[in-house]
């Protein structure tokens, strides 16, 4: 047992010495090249001299790495993610100039731009050595998840004897996306759980879900993690009473709906006790969160700053390099792949300029690895209940379209970072289960403005008599909804007649939420029915609803409590919805009670607009400029995914539909209960029956 240990030691002490030897040689190498940067004086030294001064300051900067990065990590926690990675250059920079200052014979020199490059450089090139000298041992990551493992177990607690839960969110990723990238060789670690092709035994289940009229994040989010998402639209929508907008992804909102949401549900949410909330909207009630924007809006103080995962992750100057110089590739690597897609005339196409290069970068490298470091900091400490969010699929396939090459590349490097945290759980103080699940699909389709010339915004008001903007007139759309107007109002069709242009006050408030759309009145105080819309703007209702790019319109009705609208005049009265879907026939059947419901929320929009969905491919046009879309019904936007343990009951009965986010949340406290995982207090009696 000694000798394996002093063999351990000497491996480390041997790999610490190669990984100097070649931060040395990388120091001569850089300072033979870079003007800039000396390791003589003026006079010269000799190749001896110039050796030990590079020996000496690749082993002081390595130290200070060491000492000093950490203590700057910690002293920067509330700094923003994506301006740490960017300082993470600057610091490193400034360490090698106090190492090259801390040499007695200050031979040494730096300009401050040329000190930045150099520790850059030897950041990389010493991480990239100790990586491969680590793979060369086969047992070295074993060894040290293990004496992770140890440290945080003498540090902490003693873990429980029952099985914890880490349940990772792969966001925007759909039902028959994650069997399309399974089947097609992308993800093996899924393929492995489910016994595809690999002729084992299954260890998981996939289950598909339907989410409700809402498939974003914010709605689905909100009711896995704290069993309620009542009263939620849509991503954005306009509220008469506060004469606010709430957006689902603005610190203040995502703070006030989750404040509603645990009135409503009556409890704290899925992650109460002994929970960690990652990367996400919100916190489930968790003790332990991270680059979670529900409490960004908060005050800072000791209780909601934790950074468990930031310092683990940021705290090794190694690791910090490595994140900022993935942020820079995928940077190029997005303006590559967008311009390749310009110059080859691809279609459909949005604009991905400005600072998207930097948000795709953001989303697909620094919360990528700092979620998964998080999750694994929590495993390694025992929590019993663990929910992460992994955003970098849904942000490009906004963009690219969630079949695009660039989409599936992510979803390859997200198969990793699950065969990652599997490997941890083997390391990890208690047993854990890993439940993986998504929120919400995305549907393909161009953008309404592209297929028609005009937004949603330009129809509602030329279908209100009120002016457009010229590009959108001279549309065919355009035209249609002047016609109808004048048409409406009694005016002659000739033009050049003087145009209805009703008060500034009447002028509509239009939000999209991906292929779903909200028209607000905001000068009125209540909903406002389709009669009194009618009595006002008697050409708006009928615009929207013999528009070809509109599936459907939701208003209420004095007469029938709530009506869809469609073309041709359809008028179906939500009670009737089941036997006569009318419009919503292309949606599929739960389409008339997702409708249902959402009409009875007190902040549904005046008018509730879903564009045209057509079945036989799954297209659906987006109101907002992206090719891949979602927050509306049609296509796969509404079929997520959960991956659950076999050893955990099955999520539905035989012949049962597991739908709504509602649901899922009852799903998942079942679960902990069936792990002797943390309960949630008050529970119903439905819920208790689930």
């Amino acid at each position: 047992m000694r000798g394996v240990r002093w063999r351990r030691v000497a491996s480390q002490v041997g790999r610490s010495v190669a990984v100097w030897a070649v931060s040395t040689l990388t120091m001569l190498v850089l300072a033979g090249i870079l003007p800039d940067f000396r390791l003589r004086s003026a006079d010269g030294d000799s190749a001896t001299d110039i050796a030990v001064k590079a020996a000496f300051g690749a082993g002081a900067f390595g130290v200070l790495s060491a000492v000093v990065w950490p203590l700057l990590v910690r002293l920067l926690l509330l700094v923003p993610a994506l301006v740490l990675g960017l300082l993470v250059f600057f610091l490193n920079g400034a360490l090698l100039l106090l190492a090259l200052r801390l040499d007695p014979g200050e031979r040494g020199t730096a300009a401050p731009e040329t000190a930045v490059v150099v520790a850059a450089v030897m950041s990389a090139v010493a991480s990239a050595t100790g990586a491969a000298l680590a793979v060369r041992d086969d047992d070295a990551y074993r060894r040290r998840l293990y004496r992770l493992s140890d440290r945080r177990r003498r540090s902490g607690p003693p873990c429980p004897a029952s099985p914890g839960t880490v349940f990772l969110q792969l966001d925007g990723v759909g039902h028959d996306t994650l069997l399309d990238a399974v089947g097609n060789g992308l993800m093996p670690t899924v393929a492995r759980w489910l016994d595809i092709g690999d002729g084992g035994r299954p260890t998981h289940r996939l289950t598909p879900w339907h989410t409700d009229w809402s498939s974003q994040t914010g709605a689905s989010q909100l009711g896995i993690l704290h069993g309620s998402n009542h009263d939620v639209p849509a991503f954005r929508w306009y509220e008469k009473d506060t004469r606010e907008v709430v957006v689902c992804n603005r610190p203040t909102s995502a703070a006030e709906l989750q404040r509603r949401a645990v009135g409503y549900a009556g409890h704290g949410g899925l992650l109460a006790v002994d929970g960690a909330s990652r990367g996400n909207l919100f916190s489930g009630g968790a003790g332990q969160q991270a680059l979670v924007l529900s409490i960004a809006a908060r005050r800072r103080s000791r209780e909601n700053r934790s950074r468990a995962g930031y310092f683990a992750y940021f705290s090794d100057p190694a690791n910090a390099v490595r994140t900022a110089l993935s942020f820079v590739a995928e940077v190029g690597r997005e303006i590559g792949q967008s311009t390749r897609a310009r110059l080859g005339k691809q279609r459909p196409r949005v604009s991905r300029g400005g600072l998207y290069p930097l948000v795709r970068a953001f989303a697909t490298v620094v919360e990528r690895d700092v979620v998964v470091a998080a999750v694994t900091g929590d495993m390694l400490a025992g929590r019993t209940a663990v929910y992460a969010d992994l955003v970098a699929y849904d942000e490009v396939a906004h963009h690219s379209g969630p079949a695009s090459r660039d989409a599936q590349k992510v979803l390859e490097r997200l198969d990793r970072s699950l065969a990652l945290i599997e490997n941890v759980a083997e390391h990890a103080p208690r047993p854990y289960r890993i439940v993986v699940l998504s929120d919400h699909g995305q549907s393909p389709g161009e953008t309404f403005r592209s297929r028609y010339g005009l937004t949603l915004g330009d129809l509602v008001r030329a279908g209100c008599g009120l002016p457009v903007p010229r590009r959108a007139e001279r549309t065919r759309s355009g035209a249609e909804a002047r016609a109808a107007v004048r048409a409406a109002l009694r005016i002659p069709v000739e033009e050049g007649g003087e145009r209805h242009r009703p008060t500034r006050r009447s002028e509509p408030i239009v939000l999209a939420s991906g292929n779903l759309g909200l028209v607000s009145f905001p000068d009125v105080t209540h909903r406002m029915s389709k009669e009194e819309i009618d009595a006002r703007h008697p050409a708006l209702l009928p615009t929207l609803a013999n528009h070809p790019g509109i599936g459907f319109l939701l208003v209420r009705s004095d007469e029938h409590g709530g009506v869809v609208l469609g073309a041709y005049g359809a008028e179906i009265p939500l009670a009737d919805l089941d036997d006569n879907p009318g419009p919503l026939a292309p949606f599929g059947p739960g389409a008339a009670d997702a409708v249902r419901r959402t009409h009875s929320f007190p902040h549904a929009a005046d008018i509730m607009v879903n564009s045209f969905h057509d079945p036989a491919d799954g297209e659906v046009l987006a109101f907002e400029e992206q090719i891949g879309s979602h927050g509306g019904l049609g296509g796969e936007q509404g079929k997520p995914f959960l991956l659950s343990p076999l050893g955990f009951s099955a999520p539905v009965d035989e012949g049962e539909e597991l739908v709504g986010a509602e649901h899922v949340h009852r799903v998942l406290r079942r679960w902990m209960r069936e792990s002797d995982g943390p309960q949630v207090p008050l529970e119903s009696s439905e819920e208790r029956a689930a």
